[in-house]
C-alpha cells in the first residue's frame, strides 16, 4: 500500500462560473493544498474599516477632449442594468478609487435608470450637461456576454457612432453630440459625494469548497454527456462549486489533474490515520469516488457517485464516504476482493460515451459499471484493486470450497503453496491434487459446473476433473485471484510497489507459504 503523495497542485485563473440558471459569469479560481477558493470581483471601501459599498455617489465632469472618458455597455434589452465597461487613460488616475469596469449605472443626477435600454442610457448622459452625478454599484456578476476586463488597465476605444445609434453590446463612449459653449474652460474633475472615501476593486470569497472526498465531475448529471472544457466540484456535504467553464478543453484538462492529485493527497493522508486505528488485516488500501451506471424506474440508465473503499478483505460501496466505525458497517454492498473480479474496460467495450470505465462482477454474477472521470483515476483503481487481491490471497494462503463430484459431496482447496486439492468431505481423504503450473485449461457452463484440464506431471497426458458447485462465480473469481497473486509474487516490481505499510503483511505471510489451513488424510 504505497501512499507516499505527490507534490501538492497550487494554482490560480481566470474562469467562467455558471450558477444555477444565470449567465456565466467571470471567477478567480485559487486551489490550494485542502481547499478550491471561488472569488468574485468586488468594490470594498478600504478608507477606514474596509466594508462592501453597495452603491456609491460620484460627481464627474465632462473634459475638453474626451467627453467623460467613460464608454458603456449593457442595458434592460439584456435584462441588466448599464454597466461601465472602459475608462479612458485620462480619467483612470481622476477617477482611482471612485468608478471601476463593471460598475452598474443605476441613477443619472437622481433620474433612474435601473430599467433603461441602453441607447436611452446614452441620450441621458449625452444630454446631463457638464457636470453629471452617478450613483453606481458594483455589477458583481456581470455575464460573461459583455466581456468585461478584469482591471482598469485598457484603453477606451469607444464604437462609431457617428450615426448617433449606439449597441448594447459594444462600448459606448460618452464624449459625442454635447457641446457647450465654454468647453475650453471646463475642467477634469472628480470626486465623492462623502469626501474621503475611498474603493477598491478586490477578489472576494464567493465559494469554498474543501476538497478532502469531495469529487469531481465533467458530465451533466446522471447522463453520460461530457461538458465542453466544463467541469463541477461537489465537496462531501454536497455543496457544488457550480458549473466552472475553462478557455479551453487544454485548460480544463490542467485544472481537473491539479484537482484530483490534491484530492488524492488527502484521501492518501486520511488512509494512513484511519489505518493506525485498524489491524493489519483491516487496512484501507483505497477510497474514492465513482459513478455507477444502474437503470432507473423507467428502465433509463443513468449515473449516480458511490463512494468505494477496499478495506482488508472487502470491496465496500457506500453513498457518501464512511465517517465512524458504525458507517462502514452500513455500506450498500459489500463483497469479498478475492471472489470478484475487476475488468478495464477497453474502448470497444464502453456502453456508452463515458470513456474511463471499469466493471466488477459480484461472487453472484452480478455485473457492476463504473465510470471515472480521468484516466489517472482509472489508473489507480486498477492498482489499488491488484494491491488489495495480492495482500488477501497472501494473507489467507488457501481456500476451500464445497463441490459435488458424481452425487458425492467434496471439498476443493485451492492453496497459494499447493495448487488444487480435491478431498471427500466426510473422511478428508485426498483424490487428487494438482500444482497451478499443471493447469492447461478450464470451463464452465456459467451456471454451476467446472471442467479443469490438468497435466499429469508423469505421463504427460491431459487428466479431465469436473466439478460441480452451488457458488460458480465466487470459486471462478477466487482461482483467478490466486493466479494472479502467484503471478505478481514472481514479480519484484510489484511487490516493491507496495511500499513498507505492506512489507510485513507480506513477509508474514509468505512465510506460511505451503501451510494449508485445511487437514488433509491420504
Amino acid at each position: 500500500m504505497d501512499f507516499q503523495n505527490t507534490c501538492d497542485e497550487a494554482k490560480t485563473g481566470i474562469c467562467l462560473l455558471q450558477d444555477g440558471n444565470q449567465e456565466p459569469f467571470k471567477v478567480r479560481l485559487h486551489l490550494a493544498k485542502d481547499i478550491l477558493m471561488i472569488q468574485e470581483q468586488d468594490v470594498i471601501c478600504v478608507s477606514g474599516e474596509p466594508f462592501y459599498s453597495g452603491e456609491r455617489t460620484v460627481a464627474i465632469r465632462r473634459q475638453t477632449v474626451g467627453g467623460f472618458g467613460l464608454s458603456i455597455k449593457g442595458g434592460s434589452e439584456h435584462n441588466i442594468p448599464v454597466v461601465i465597461s472602459k475608462i479612458s487613460k485620462e480619467q483612470k488616475a481622476e477617477l482611482s478609487g471612485l468608478l471601476f469596469i463593471g460598475d452598474a449605472i443605476l441613477q443619472i443626477n437622481g433620474i433612474n435608470v435601473r430599467k433603461c435600454k441602453h441607447e436611452e442610457v446614452v441620450q441621458v448622459l449625452r444630454n446631463a450637461g457638464e457636470e453629471v452625478t452617478l450613483t453606481v454599484s458594483f455589477l458583481k456578476r456581470s455575464p460573461a456576454f459583455l466581456k468585461l476586463p478584469l482591471n482598469e488597465d485598457c484603453s477606451c476605444v469607444p464604437c462609431d457612432q457617428s450615426s448617433g445609434t449606439s449597441s448594447p453590446l459594444c462600448d459606448s463612449g460618452l464624449h459625442l453630440n454635447y457641446h457647450p459653449n465654454n468647453t475650453d474652460s471646463l475642467s477634469c474633475s472628480s470626486w465623492p459625494t462623502s469626501p474621503g472615501l475611498r474603493w477598491e476593486k478586490r477578489w472576494c470569497d464567493l465559494r469554498l469548497i474543501p476538497l478532502l472526498h469531495s469529487r469531481l465531475s465533467q458530465h451533466i448529471t446522471g447522463t453520460d454527456l461530457c461538458r465542453q472544457s466544463a467541469f463541477q466540484v461537489t465537496a462531501v456535504d454536497g455543496v457544488a462549486s457550480g458549473i466552472i467553464q475553462c478557455l479551453s478543453a487544454e485548460e480544463c484538462i490542467d485544472w481537473l489533474q491539479s484537482i484530483s492529485v490534491n484530492i488524492s493527497n488527502l484521501t492518501k493522508h486520511n488512509i494512513k490515520k484511519i489505518n493506525r486505528n485498524f489491524p493489519v488485516n483491516q487496512q484501507i488500501v483505497f477510497m474514492g469516488w465513482v459513478e455507477e451506471r444502474e437503470q432507473d424506474t423507467l428502465k433509463d440508465y443513468v449515473y449516480s457517485p458511490k463512494f468505494l473503499a477496499l478495506r482488508g478483505s472487502s470491496l465496500y460501496k457506500f453513498n457518501s464516504p464512511p465517517v465512524t466505525t458504525w458507517d462502514w458497517m452500513r455500506a450498500e454492498k459489500k463483497f469479498t476482493v478475492y471472489e470478484i473480479m475487476c475488468k478495464i474496460f477497453k474502448d470497444s467495450d464502453l456502453l456508452d460515451h463515458r470513456k474511463h470505465c471499469f466493471g466488477v462482477q459480484s461472487e453472484t454474477g452480478e455485473d457492476l459499471y463504473f465510470s471515472v472521470e480521468l484516466e489517472s483515476d482509472l489508473l489507480q483503481w486498477e492498482k489499488a484493486f491488484q494491491t488489495a487481491t495480492f495482500l488477501e490471497v497472501e494473507r489467507i494462503q488457501c481456500k476451500t470450497y464445497a463441490c459435488v463430484i458424481e452425487s458425492h459431496l467434496m471439498g476443493l482447496t485451492i492453496d497459494f503453496g499447493m495448487g488444487f486439492i480435491c478431498f471427500d468431505a466426510a473422511t478428508k481423504a485426498i483424490l487428487w491434487k494438482y500444482k497451478f503450473s499443471q493447469l492447461k485449461g478450464s470451463s464452465d457452463d456459467g451456471k454451476s459446473k467446472i471442467k479443469f484440464l490438468f497435466q499429469n506431471p508423469d505421463t504427460k497426458q491431459i487428466e479431465a476433473k469436473e466439478l460441480e458447485f452451488s457458488n460458480l462465480f465466487a470459486v471462478l473469481h477466487c482461482i483467478h485471484s490466486f493466479f494472479a497473486a502467484k503471478v505478481a509474487c514472481l514479480d519484484p516490481r510489484f511487490v516493491d510497489s507496495q511500499g513498507a505499510a505492506s512489507s510485513a503483511v507480506i513477509t508474514t505471510s509468505c512465510a506460511t507459504a505451503g501451510v494449508c489451513k485445511m487437514k488433509y488424510s491420504s
